[in-house]
């Protein structure tokens, strides 16, 4: 770009947005960037201040920041994604659906790690509504390199560094264990807090059953509820250390395959994932339960969207596990699981 008096302006290009201020009526831009300056308009930018302008002086190496701005929003955007149009260098990028979403970390910071180039997400693995702000995408310069763009394509892979995917799980089975529960001897509190937690994410409870401490009969029900085809088994309680805690040994009897007992969070250090022939299995400690928010709300986005949970998953978890208890809870608008 080049600077040039605004009396000579007439036939070149704007390089960036000229904004008009006129007290008590108005203020935004009077002339976007990439107008044509026309005869007319310069009595209008001298009043406004301008007497001097930037105009493009492009060369085929070189890329003008909203062309830019396109084509870091083409290595973002993937289904159920709209876009807003590019405006002074920067494309957002919002959901098009209630769903999980998810960034691909490593080659977001590749990308992000070349000179000029930026584009910002909200935290991945978290559950995002229809119409939430998802990325930005821009450049720094008004004009960047050809050969910086192509860096970052070749950083960015073939595939979208965002991905957004609707909830697909439908149906639950809750399992309250104890034997406080079965006798009738404690209204069950467990329960409603679940079904709570998993209707956020469209999912009905459709069987629910109260088989106490029994480790045979928690398996037993553990299978009934595979065999009636529900889409998720939620056993909780009877998750911790103690001899009448029996959860555990039920699900690893029932032949799911244990991902995790145990996670480094807290609220929910005695967490347990496991699969039953690809159906989500989970031992719920007490804290969910009673505590706001848990390794449970953390984790039931992916589960919700059929996304498989991995023991790196779990260990990954440590930094950002720790809740801390604030008096006013403002999840999931803080730290935790981040």
């Amino acid at each position: 770009m080049k600077l040039i008096p605004t009396q000579d302006a007439v036939g070149h290009m704007l390089c960036h947005d000229m904004t008009q201020i006129i007290p008590g009526q108005y203020k935004g831009a009077r002339f976007r960037k990439g107008h044509v300056v026309q005869p007319e308009d310069v009595p209008v930018l001298l009043s406004m201040g301008k007497e001097h302008l930037y105009v493009w002086e492009l060369t085929p190496d070189m890329v003008h920041e909203n062309d830019a701005a396109e084509r870091l929003c083409a290595l973002c955007r993937n289904d159920h994604m709209e876009r807003t149009e590019a405006k002074e260098g920067k494309i957002e990028l919002t959901a098009a659906i209630d769903g999980l979403f998810q960034v691909d970390r490593r080659r977001l910071n590749a990308v992000n790690a070349l000179e000029d180039i930026m584009i910002a997400t909200r935290h991945g693995n978290t559950a995002v509504r229809k119409g939430g702000k998802l990325a930005g995408t821009r450049v720094i310069p008004l004009v960047i390199a050809e050969e910086k763009l192509r860096r970052a394509e070749e950083a960015a892979g073939s595939t979208p560094l965002l991905t957004l995917t609707p909830w697909k799980l439908k149906t639950a089975a809750v399992i309250a264990t104890g034997n406080e529960v079965a006798k009738g001897l404690i209204t069950d509190a467990f329960t409603p807090v679940v079904e709570a937690k998993l209707t956020a994410f469209g999912i009905r409870t459709v069987r629910r059953s109260t088989p106490g401490d029994d480790m045979d009969k928690i398996t037993q029900e553990i299978l009934a509820a595979r065999n009636a085809g529900v889409d998720l088994i939620l056993c909780t309680g009877g998750m911790s250390v103690d001899p009448d805690d029996r959860t555990p040994g039920a699900v690893r009897a029932s032949g799911a395959r244990v991902v995790s007992y145990g996670a480094p969070v807290l609220p929910g250090a005695m967490f347990l994932v496991s699969y039953l022939e690809g159906v989500p299995v989970l031992g719920l400690p007490g804290c969910v339960m009673y505590a706001q928010s848990t390794i449970f709300d953390l984790l039931l986005p992916r589960i919700a969207a059929g996304v498989p949970i991995s023991r790196k998953d779990i260990t990954e978890m440590g930094e950002g596990g720790l809740c801390l208890g604030c008096d006013i809870c403002t999840y999931p608008d803080c730290g935790f699981g981040k």
